[in-house]
C-alpha cells in the first residue's frame, strides 16, 4: 500500500541570500521528493503570523514572524512515501549545532532561528501549510 503524502517546504531568508536553493533542493531530490510546485516570494510579517499562528504564545513567536518576513523565501510542495517524517528527518533539528551530520540544518542552518528550512510537522498541518501558500 502506497503512502504517498505531501509536504510544505520552506527555504528560509537566510538560506535564500545565501544562494542556497538549488544546493537544498537537490539533496530533496536526492532524498526521493519531487518538487510538485514551488514559488519564489516575500510575504509581510502579518501573513507570517497567520503562518505562524500555532505558535503565537510561545516567547520566539514574535523574531519567528520578523525573520520569516524580512526577505524572500521558496515555498514548495514536496511529495513521496512518507513524505513528512523524511521531511523532518533530512532538514535534521531545529537547532542546527544538534542536527544529525548530512541533514540541510546541519550544513546550511547558522542558528536556532535562522535554520535554513521549515517543514510541516504532521499531515493535517501539511494541508493548512500548502493550502496557505498555494491555494488559488
Amino acid at each position: 500500500m502506497s503512502n504517498k503524502e505531501q509536504t510544505l517546504s520552506i527555504i528560509k531568508p537566510d538560506a535564500v541570500e545565501r544562494n542556497l536553493d538549488n544546493e537544498i533542493k537537490e539533496m530533496f531530490r536526492n532524498k526521493g521528493f519531487e518538487i510538485v510546485n514551488e514559488k519564489k516570494i516575500q510575504i509581510e510579517k502579518s501573513e507570517a503570523e497567520k503562518f505562524y499562528k500555532v505558535h503565537e504564545t510561545k516567547p520566539f513567536y514574535n523574531d519567528l514572524c520578523t525573520y520569516l518576513s524580512s526577505g524572500p523565501i521558496i515555498v514548495m510542495i514536496l511529495e513521496k512515501e512518507d513524505a513528512i517524517l523524511a521531511n523532518r528527518e533530512l532538514m535534521g533539528s531545529t537547532n542546527p549545532k544538534d542536527a544529525k551530520e548530512g541533514t540541510i540544518r546541519e550544513k546550511y542552518g547558522i542558528s536556532i532561528d535562522k535554520n535554513s528550512v521549515h517543514g510541516s510537522d504532521s499531515v493535517e498541518n501539511a494541508k493548512i501549510e500548502i493550502d496557505f501558500f498555494f491555494k488559488d
